[in-house]
């Protein structure tokens, strides 16, 4: 009798494991690849990594829908992470993580591995893809393979560097004929000063280079580009709504979506430019959920780089938006500033009457009211 029980237990035991071994089997793997290119000098950045706030929103994405995840990079190894907020909760939930950190310091070298293995490959972006992962001919042929046996391409904002020389086995390049995004030229003269002069060329303009069908949204926005199988994000606002769009790709129909508060923030701007009304009330509804300055300055940037009297008009919306819970001098000159590329001087002039109440002993704002 004992002999038939431990038999038994042996036989559940082994059943046991080939449903969990069946099961992982069942589930989609996707490959995470990060730059190697970072590298650092007595505690100084001499050269760009990867974007950490990148990496980690789409771990979770992925990791919270039931995927296999597996890190690589082309050295192998821990890669260098650019600068970053160990207090926003998606990195926190990451270097809390023991699993996602114990993958991060100890990265597959992508020779190592077979295209076969994946059901997805995510490219995380960083400035550092533009130096190493364009030209990483291992990372061009598991981005082959894994296309090529029906999965799903994925990159956001400096990830799509990657795309550039990837060819199928016909010769075409894997981007020609289809609609792409990433970091654009306008976002690369607003915020990639330090690291540009040194590319060997611009994202946006090698994409279309190759062929790409060049899709874009305002500047710092939240766009993502889906052709099929290849799913493109415009910057790090983007990186959660990629990964996202990636797994529904793998077949996972009941997605589990994190929103993260700078996300959500972005996406009240795009609210607020094609609905005031709705984006205040939705804002009052949890203000605690969005990040008010964080919506300023994106009013402020809008106002530096508008090309038409509409992205100027968005961009006053949003700084008067925001000024209700967050204010600053800066933000009253850009108003100011913006009234006056609107050709509407005496707006401009009402601003700043009123900016001067609260900020009396600004100098810039008393010299700019002084010209009007």
């Amino acid at each position: 009798m004992k002999r038939q029980l431990m038999v038994a237990s042996l036989w559940s035991l082994v059943s046991i494991n080939a449903i969990n071994t069946a099961n992982a089997a069942d589930e989609p793997h996707v490959l995470m690849v990060l730059s190697s290119y970072g590298k650092q000098v007595d505690g100084e950045t001499t050269q760009p990594g990867f974007e950490f706030d990148e990496l980690s929103k789409a771990y979770q994405v992925f990791s919270d829908n039931g995927i296999q995840i597996t890190l690589a990079s082309p050295k192998g190894g821990q890669p260098l992470a650019d600068e970053y907020n160990r207090d926003k909760s998606y990195n926190k939930a990451f270097l809390s993580d023991p699993q996602a950190m114990s993958a991060l310091s100890d990265t597959v070298k992508l020779a190592s591995l077979d295209g076969q293995s994946f059901d997805g490959v995510f490219i995380v972006g960083g400035k550092g893809p533009m130096f190493d992962l364009h030209q990483d001919s291992e990372l061009q042929r598991l981005i082959r393979e894994v296309y090529e046996q029906q999965g799903i391409v994925g990159a956001v904002c400096h990830g799509p560097a990657a795309l550039v020389d990837v060819k199928l086995s016909s010769g075409a390049y894997l981007v020609d004929g289809k609609r792409v995004n990433g970091f654009t030229n306008l976002e690369e003269t607003a915020f990639g000063k330090k690291w540009r002069p040194q590319f060997e060329f611009l994202l946006e303009d090698k994409l279309k280079e190759r062929g790409g069908l060049f899709e874009q949204d305002g500047l710092m926005l939240n766009q993502v580009t889906i052709d099929g199988r290849l799913i493109t994000g415009q910057n790090p606002f983007s990186t959660a709504d990629t990964a996202v769009a990636m797994v529904r790709g793998m077949g996972i129909e009941e997605v589990n979506e994190p929103v993260y508060k700078d996300d959500r923030s972005v996406k009240l701007a795009e609210l607020l430019f094609r609905d005031k009304a709705a984006a205040t009330a939705k804002f009052q509804q949890s203000p605690e959920q969005y990040d008010v300055q964080m919506l300023a300055m994106i009013g402020v940037y809008q106002a530096r780089f508008a090309k038409t009297q509409l992205q100027l008009h968005n961009a006053i919306e949003l700084m008067t938006f925001a000024q209700s819970k967050f204010n600053h001098p800066m933000i009253e000159l850009t108003i100011a500033k913006a009234y006056i590329r609107q050709n509407n001087p005496a707006g401009a002039k009402s601003s700043l009457q009123r900016a001067q109440k609260t900020y009396p002993d600004d100098a810039k704002i008393k010299a700019m009211l002084a010209r009007l």
